[in-house]
């Protein structure tokens, strides 16, 4: 068993809470073309990298346009609102900067890098993180563990001394099987599954509630193999 020396951060329902935008956009992008969600389309997209997310909306939901072209939209909406009225989660800002003082900091998100710069130049994080990362830059988004595998390495560390919080089933997913200890946050709107939230070593109401000694009292195992 090892010290955390790390905090790799989610983005969305982390930091901002944007989970409830991004449906919005999405589903009224989707309506604007004529078409509807899928029953389970919102479950599906959250953790999903912007190639996967546009391909599901173009390919599955029926947006009569390529991906690339839909994810493009798509961001260019999500880009305006978040100029408009950036939708930080009350201390989380705060939370990142007390952790800080005592971890190294990585970022892991499925939001496209457009954004992801953005919101942390908005919310004053730019020098917060040493290693930032969007799903859209490794092979697959979450729950696939890749986003959360390559944060660690760009940190050289292993997974085993590296702590993660998140919110969504696929985000929790994606931190258990990288290895990472990991801290759950669930979303009040979008609760997740109970197999994900198991994932969890510690489980918040609220992000203003992961503090250093929290943190500390985890412990991460070294990674076999």
């Amino acid at each position: 068993m090892s010290t955390i020396e790390a905090v790799v951060f989610d983005l969305d329902g982390v930091i901002i809470d944007s989970e409830e935008v991004w449906e919005e956009v999405r589903r009224a992008y989707v309506a604007s073309h004529g078409r509807e969600f899928l029953p389970d389309s919102q479950d599906r997209m959250m953790g999903m990298s912007t190639a996967e997310w546009s391909a599901h909306l173009a390919d599955e939901v029926g947006v009569p346009l390529p991906a690339p072209q839909v994810a493009a939209e798509v961001l260019g909406r999500m880009a305006e609102r978040y100029r408009d009225d950036l939708p930080l989660i009350p201390g989380a800002v705060e939370v990142v900067r007390a952790l800080g003082k005592d971890y190294r900091l990585a970022l892991a998100s499925s939001s496209a890098r457009i954004l992801i710069d953005q919101v942390l130049a908005s919310a004053g994080l730019t020098d917060a993180f040493e290693v930032t990362l969007s799903t859209e830059e490794v092979p697959r988004g979450k729950p696939s563990p890749d986003v959360y595998l390559t944060a660690v390495s760009r940190l050289g560390l292993t997974p085993g001394v590296c702590a993660a919080i998140e919110d969504s089933s696929n985000g929790l997913r994606s931190a258990g099987a990288a290895g990472l200890a990991v801290i759950g946050v669930p979303h009040g709107v979008y609760p997740p599954a109970a197999d994900a939230i198991a994932q969890a070593s510690l489980v918040v109401a609220s992000i203003g509630e992961v503090t250093s000694a929290k943190v500390a009292a985890l412990r991460g195992q070294e990674a076999t193999g």
